[in-house]
């Protein structure tokens, strides 16, 4: 069972079968799809499965915090289950590919008090930017 099932479980979500094929579709990592290839995998698995029941069951995800929305340079908004582990994310500037990045310092505690400006920070977003393998010009 993937981590998001088990998280929903312990939730008590009501688990019905078209939210289950959501959540097995956004199990993995480096997971980070849009709503339209979440219903094109879902279709695959449930093939009566609605875009809306897709959409209305993200939406829920996301309020619930279990999975994160993902909005890049102005690309369709991208959804990322790996919501309980602190990473930021590097993106391809050129096809929009997105990876996870686990930091290795707390970039919280990274940050001077006196550059805090007197904030109580809650969070920390940082994104990479670059060209993935694919779209990097080869090197000769």
């Amino acid at each position: 069972m993937s981590d998001l099932l088990e998280r929903l479980r312990g939730r008590g979500w009501r688990l019905t079968a078209q939210r289950r094929v959501v959540a097995q579709v956004l199990d993995g990592d480096h997971v980070h799809f849009t709503a339209d290839e979440i219903h094109a995998r879902a279709v695959e698995l449930l093939p009566e499965i609605s875009r809306a029941t897709v959409y209305n069951t993200l939406g829920e995800l996301v309020t619930l915090g279990e999975v994160l929305e993902v909005s890049t340079d102005g690309r369709a908004k991208r959804y990322d289950p790996n919501a309980h582990h602190a990473h930021q994310h590097l993106v391809c500037s050129s096809c929009g590919a997105i990876r996870d990045v686990h930091p290795t310092d707390d970039p919280i505690a990274a940050l001077p008090a006196t550059e805090r400006f007197g904030f109580t920070i809650a969070a920390v977003e940082v994104t990479y930017r670059g060209l993935c393998p694919d779209c990097a010009p080869a090197t000769v």
